[in-house]
C-alpha cells in the first residue's frame, strides 16, 4: 500500500475537496502539510457541506488520526473556531483524533494586520492577491527565527522574552507603518487565554506519524493550493508563502523522502486562477464568463471570483515534473458539456521563439504567448458519468489528448461535485 500525497497541479482550486474526501475514507491517517486557513476545501457529505480552511479533510469523512503538520502556520484562534464551527454540524474534535505539530509556528494578530496594510497599500499590478489572514508574514517570522510555536504556548514563564525577540522586528516596522505598537502584556494575555484550548492538541508528529507508517498505516498526505502558487516553482512572486509540492508532505510532516509513495495531481479540465500574477490562458470573455458560472467558480474561503482560461497542458506538464506526478485526477470535465470546440495550449511563444515550458523570470511570465491546438468538443452531457461508457467518444478523445500533452496518465475523472460520479482508473493507495 502506497502512501498518497494528494497536490494541486495548477494555481489551487482545482476540486481537491472531493478527491480528498473519496481517498480520506480508505486512509487511516491525513496529514496536512502546509499552508494556512487561507485555502479550503469544500466537501460534501450527504446532506451537509462542510467548509474546511485548517482542519484535515479525515475529520469529517471519519478517518482514525487527523494531523496539522510542522510545515503548516497556525492561526490558534481560527483552529479554535472550525473546531466549533463543525462541532456545530456534528464531527466531534478531540485530542485522540486531532493532532497538531509542536513545533508549528503561529499567525498572531499582528501578521493578519501587516499583511492587510501591505496588500491595501501596493500599488496597482504589485498586489499579491493575498487573503490577508496573515500566512505570508507568519512564514517570515518563521525563517527569522523569531516566531512563537505552539510549544512556546507551554511555558509561560520563558514567553516574554520570546516576544520581546518579535516584536523588536515587528515594532519598529509598524513605526515605519505609522501604527501603533503592539502592547506585549496585551498579546501576551491573549495568546495564554487561548493556550488551554489548542494545547491539548499538541504533539510529536514526526514521532508519531513514523510509528503509524512503521506499523503499515495509510497516510494521505493533504496539500493545500497548487504547485504553481509554491514559492520556488511557482509563478514568483504572484505566490503563496510555503512550498507546495510534493516534496513538502515530507519537510512538512517530519517524515523521510521515503515516506512518499503515490502523487496525485489534482487537475481541472480547464484552468482557473484567483488573485494576481501571470495567467496565459485567461479568457476574459463571454467564453470565460460561461465558464466561470458553470463551474461555480468562488474562492471557498473568499468567495472571490476566478479567472478562468483553456487547459495549459504546458503548466501541468511541468508540474508534473516539479511534484513527480504520478496520475492526475481530472475534475470538473462536465463544465466543458455543449462547447463546439475546446481549445488546449500545448506551448508558449517567447519573442518570437516557440517554448515548452513557462519561463521562472516574472517578465518573461508576462509576455508569454499560448500557443493553441483545438479539439472538437461535444454535445451531450458528460454529467454524473461513472464509466468510460458513459462518456462520448469526443470527450474520451479530449481526456487522452490531455494525457499525451502532459506525459502522465488520468487516474480518476470526476464529473460531478458528487462522491460517487468518479471513473476510476488507478486507486492510489492500491498502486
Amino acid at each position: 500500500m502506497a502512501n498518497v500525497v494528494v497536490v494541486g497541479s495548477q494555481w489551487g482550486d482545482e476540486g481537491k475537496g472531493k478527491i480528498v474526501d473519496w481517498l480520506s475514507e480508505q486512509a487511516d491517517v491525513v496529514v496536512r502539510f502546509q499552508g494556512g486557513h487561507n485555502a479550503g476545501h469544500t466537501l460534501v457529505v450527504g446532506n451537509t457541506t462542510y467548509k474546511l480552511s485548517l482542519l484535515p479533510s479525515g475529520l469529517v469523512r471519519g478517518a482514525r488520526l487527523s494531523v496539522i503538520g510542522n510545515g503548516v502556520v497556525l492561526d490558534p484562534w481560527a483552529l479554535v473556531d472550525e473546531i466549533g464551527r463543525i462541532g456545530a454540524q456534528g464531527v466531534e474534535v478531540t485530542p485522540e483524533r486531532l493532532r497538531v505539530a509542536e513545533n508549528v509556528a503561529l499567525i498572531l494578530p499582528l501578521h493578519r494586520e501587516l499583511d492587510a496594510i501591505r496588500e491595501n497599500a501596493a500599488a496597482s499590478g504589485t498586489k499579491i492577491g493575498t487573503t490577508k489572514r496573515g500566512i505570508g508574514p507568519a512564514y517570515e517570522d518563521k525563517v527569522g527565527r523569531r516566531a512563537i510555536r505552539l510549544m512556546d504556548l507551554a511555558y509561560p514563564d520563558t514567553l516574554d522574552a520570546k516576544l520581546e525577540r518579535l516584536l523588536a522586528h515587528h515594532n519598529p516596522l509598524r513605526r515605519g507603518l505609522g501604527i501603533a505598537e503592539v502592547d506585549a502584556a496585551r498579546l501576551r494575555d491573549e495568546l495564554l487565554e487561548v493556550a488551554p484550548k489548542v494545547l491539548p492538541f499538541m504533539d510529536r508528529v514526526w514521532a508519531l506519524l513514523d510509528d503509524e507508517r512503521r506499523h503499515g498505516s495509510k497516510i494521505l498526505f493533504e496539500g493545500a493550493q497548487g504547485a504553481l502558487l509554491d514559492v520556488d516553482h511557482g509563478t514568483y512572486p504572484f505566490v503563496t508563502s510555503s512550498n507546495t509540492v510534493a516534496a513538502q508532505a515530507a519537510t512538512g510532516s517530519g517524515l523521510g523522502p521515503g515516506a512518499i509513495g503515490y502523487v496525485l495531481g489534482i487537475t481541472k479540465a480547464y484552468t482557473t486562477r484567483v488573485g494576481e500574477g501571470p495567467f496565459p490562458t485567461e479568457l476574459d470573455d463571454a467564453i470565460g464568463r460561461k465558464i466561470g458560472e458553470r463551474g461555480h467558480e468562488f474562492g471557498t474561503v473568499t468567495g472571490r471570483a476566478r479567472r478562468c482560461g483553456w487547459f495549459d497542458a504546458a503548466l501541468v506538464r511541468q508540474t508534473v515534473r516539479t511534484s513527480g506526478i504520478n496520475g492526475i485526477a481530472l475534475t470538473k470535465l462536465d463544465v466543458l458539456d455543449g462547447f463546439e470546440e475546446l481549445k488546449v495550449c500545448t506551448r508558449y511563444r517567447l519573442d518570437g521563439e516557440e517554448i515548452d515550458y513557462l519561463p521562472a523570470g516574472q517578465d518573461a511570465q508576462a509576455h508569454v504567448e499560448p500557443v493553441y491546438e483545438t479539439i472538437e468538443g461535444w454535445r451531450t452531457s458528460t454529467a454524473g458519468a461513472r464509466s468510460w461508457a458513459d462518456l462520448p467518444a469526443e470527450a474520451v478523445k479530449y481526456v487522452r489528448r490531455i494525457e499525451e500533452l502532459i506525459g502522465c496518465p488520468v487516474a480518476l475523472l470526476s464529473t460531478s461535485p458528487e462522491r460517487d460520479d468518479t471513473i476510476l482508473v488507478q486507486n492510489p493507495f492500491e498502486s
